[in-house]
């Protein structure tokens, strides 16, 4: 105020009694404001302290958890600031009230020597330090008051902090006998200056230099943070939505819509992923079936690849020069042997089983069973991964004959192109036949596998070859009919058939019987009327079906076979072997039954 204004104390009598009555009244809006979640604060109102996703979220009213730390400490100050400020004017009005008047009604002005300018020789107590604050500051009181809650408003604390209980007011200390006591260190005067304190200079810096403080203070500390057991560790996603208030409004309102784009984002990419793998080829390749579940067709590599020329280096220049040969030429790829077809089909076979039955475990194997040195695997390697061929399993003897390994293997089928090893195999009791390639080349069917048996000393015992040989075909006509309803004995290829027609159940199950990938053929130089009874009656009383039965009554087979054109055509006879020869078709030799001693 300048000096020498004078007051009517009517006016200051009625300041006093609206500042008594508001005060209270203007100390709770204030601090309604300051909670009021509907602000528009965007960074935190502390210098050096940088717009965090936490305080924006407080200032939303979207965290449960409230502001950060540094953000309510500093409104915990303003609010003991403003508080401090309200009742050091209530003390200054009520002073004023004992101030003496003139006739006029006006204030003395000798009575204002204790807030007067003229330094005093007694140090100023606490309640006159506050006196003259509010007295100095009286007259514009309600504009102070107007301007710090404008201000105060503008920073409005999260919905959270309602809850909280409002800091109290700090006790006001009695006047010590020490003649000059400390002044609070809120209205602390600075040397040389009236009102120029640090809260009144910046109070947002004096408070951001008391939380760096507590802050330093706190860091100084040793903690010790309890430790989560493994158990109750939680994922990204899970901790992600168990605390949202790490995320600003924005995310939490967009959060749904972000987690579909993520999700479509990762199924895409999976997608792309599985499309990649199945691409490939080394990936999209099928496990092989469980040895003991599956039905094992050992081939030969003479069988499955054709060697001629290489089995000549062999015989002409010895073991040596066949390994040089082989290592030198690995990588060029071997041409398709007799049996290449044949594994062809199965494997078609298999992918058929596997769409029907996807965990089927019966399905064909196919092992390639050679003499041959390891170094010579290189080349048939590379030219069963060329072909596409699903052979796993190989077993390179290196010279030492493949026989004794045909039982371990659990095979089912042998096919070779070496005569004598057949007939050992013959002999220890595994079907087994001998491949030789057609001398013509036809098309096969791609989506079918067609296996053509001959019937005696094939699928069935020798025993009426023996009768036919020795006592002629009248006899032999008479003992078929004579013995019509007995069954014939099994050959070496029944089994073979048991396998092909219990696969053929399969697909039937399935209601495939028009599309089954198996067809299987009966091929017999047999009479029809005279000898076929027994033949179809056998084969009913063991259980298996045949597709098509052809009775040619000792006619060539060949013109037949080249109209049914099939994989695999299984025979005891040479005559006959070499008569479809001559057709293209590819044919086995079974070195079984009386028969053999014609062949040699």
């Amino acid at each position: 105020n300048e000096t020498g204004s004078r007051y009517s104390k009517d006016s200051l009598e009625a300041e006093k009694r609206r500042d008594s009555e508001k005060s209270g009244v203007r100390l709770s809006t204030q601090m309604r404001r300051a909670v009021n979640p509907n602000h528009s604060l965007r960074c935190c109102a502390m210098r050096c302290h940088p717009s965090c996703r936490h305080c924006l979220s407080a200032a939303e009213g979207t965290v449960l958890l409230g502001p950060c730390r540094t953000i309510r400490i500093y409104i915990h100050m303003c609010l003991l600031w403003e508080q401090g400020r309200q009742i050091t004017m209530i003390r200054g009005s009520q002073e004023i009230s004992a101030l003496k008047t003139d006739s006029r009604g006006y204030l003395v002005r000798n009575q204002w020597s204790r807030t007067s300018r003229s330094p005093s020789t007694k140090a100023p107590s606490v309640d006159e330090t506050r006196s003259k604050t509010a007295s100095l500051k009286l007259p514009n009181s309600s504009a102070t008051s107007g301007t710090s809650s404008t201000s105060l408003s503008q920073q409005e604390l999260p919905q959270q902090l309602m809850a909280q209980p409002s800091p109290p007011t700090p006790p006001t200390p009695p006047k010590p006998p020490n003649p000059s006591p400390a002044t609070p260190p809120e209205i602390q005067p600075k040397t040389g200056s009236r009102r120029s304190s640090k809260m009144y200079e910046n109070p947002e810096a004096w408070a951001h230099g008391i939380v760096r403080g507590i802050r330093d203070s706190r860091d100084t500390q040793s903690r010790e943070y309890p430790r989560t057991p493994p158990t109750e560790w939680k994922s990204y996603a899970q901790r992600r939505a168990l605390y949202p208030s790490q995320l600003d409004h924005d995310c939490v309102t967009d959060l749904p819509r972000r987690r579909e784009e993520e999700e479509d984002e990762d199924e895409a990419y999976w997608a792309s992923v599985r499309t990649l793998y199945e691409k490939t080829a080394s990936c999209s390749r099928p496990k092989p079936p469980k040895p003991k579940d599956a039905i094992t067709i050992a081939v030969s590599s003479r069988a499955l690849f054709n060697m001629v020329d290489d089995r000549k280096i062999y015989e002409e220049e010895g073991l040596e020069k066949y390994m040089e040969y082989q290592l030198t030429n690995e990588n060029v790829i071997l041409t398709p042997g007799p049996a290449f077809r044949f594994v062809k089909a199965l494997q078609h076979v298999n992918t058929r089983l596997r769409e029907l039955y996807p965990d089927e475990q019966d399905l064909f194997d196919i092992v390639l069973m050679t003499n041959n040195h390891a170094q010579v695997g290189v080349r048939l390697i590379n030219s069963v991964n060329h072909y596409g061929l699903l052979i796993d399993r190989f077993c390179l003897t290196g010279g030492k004959s493949p026989i004794g390994y045909l039982k371990a293997y659990l095979t089912n089928l042998y096919l070779s192109a070496d005569s004598e090893k057949v007939q050992e195999a013959i002999q220890e009791g595994i079907a087994s036949a001998t491949m030789f390639d057609g001398a013509k080349d036809i098309a096969y069917c791609d989506t079918q596998l067609r296996v053509a048996f001959d019937g005696d000393a094939v699928l069935f015992s020798d025993e009426s070859e023996h009768i036919a040989k020795d006592h002629g075909l009248d006899k032999f006509f008479q003992h078929e009919t004579l013995f019509e309803n007995k069954p014939l004995a099994q050959g070496p290829l029944k089994g073979f058939l048991e396998d092909l027609g219990r696969l053929q159940k399969k697909f039937y199950a399935k209601d495939e019987r028009l599309l089954c990938p198996i067809r299987t053929y009966l091929v017999t130089a047999r009479s029809a009327a005279s000898s076929g009874a027994r033949v179809l009656k056998t084969l009913r009383r063991w259980g298996l079906e045949i597709d098509e039965a052809l009775f040619l009554a000792g006619a060539p087979k060949g013109p037949i076979l080249v109209k049914i054109r099939p994989h695999i055509f299984f025979d005891d006879q040479m005559f006959h072997i070499q008569g479809a020869q001559k057709f293209g078709t590819i044919t086995a030799h079974v070195p079984y039954g009386i028969n053999q001693k014609t062949n040699n």
